[in-house]
């Protein structure tokens, strides 16, 4: 049997902080999530590799590196109100509530956003919202956000997820045709001032709904 735990610290060790991401709370906040109950059990042994795994509807969880990079670039506390698109199976949304103070997940299929959803509620994690929707149009409502996160790519920037960022705040998404995304971090500094940094290329489903 395999000792999830064990595998979760060795993640943890070699995927992240021997990487270069060092930051105690990022890195305890990936310790503290069981990513094999955001996997199909078919794939359970294979939790913590250093890839993304398929999920339902041809869906990906994020590599376990990209997620803890996300969260790192996002510059999380508990004062924070975080926009997610795309939940998947929920897992990213589970780092992420371990640093925030509250998220907001959407997730446009419907059948993933009420698994999501029972599996955070099982998990204990009362600081998240699963919203099943269109995430390109952000979630207007619960603007502004002082980060947002998407895990799908889009050539452009959807206009909404600009505009739905506190000043100060961070975006972080694939940018880019899909097969040549780079991960990026938009920072709003103004009220029409936004500042763009490069992280890395990365390889994300694309991000599909009304600006997709």
């Amino acid at each position: 049997m395999i000792d999830y735990r064990a595998a979760r610290l060795r993640m943890v060790d070699y995927q992240i902080a021997r990487r270069g991401l060092t930051e105690l709370a990022v890195l305890e906040a990936m310790q503290a999530v069981p990513r094999e109950k955001f996997v199909p059990a078919a794939l359970r042994d294979r939790a913590y590799d250093d890839t993304a795994l398929p999920i339902a509807h041809d869906q990906t969880i994020s590599q376990p590196y990209i997620v803890a990079l996300m969260a790192w670039a996002a510059e999380l506390d508990r004062s924070h109100r975080v926009l997610e698109i795309g939940t998947g199976s929920g897992y990213a949304a589970a780092v992420m509530a371990r640093l925030a103070g509250r998220v907001v997940t959407i997730e446009r299929i419907a059948s993933l956003a009420d698994s999501a959803r029972a599996r955070l509620k099982k998990l204990g994690l009362t600081n998240i919202d699963v919203i099943s929707g269109d995430g390109s149009s952000g979630c207007e409502a619960e603007a502004p956000f002082d980060a947002i996160l998407s895990a799908a790519g889009s050539r452009t920037v959807p206009p909404a997820w600009k505009e739905q960022l506190a000043i100060g705040g961070r975006l972080i998404m694939p940018l880019g045709p899909f097969g040549d995304q780079q991960l990026v971090k938009i920072v709003r500094t103004g009220k029409t001032e936004y500042a763009q940094k490069t992280l890395v290329a990365v390889r994300f489903v694309p991000l599909l709904g009304g600006t997709g």
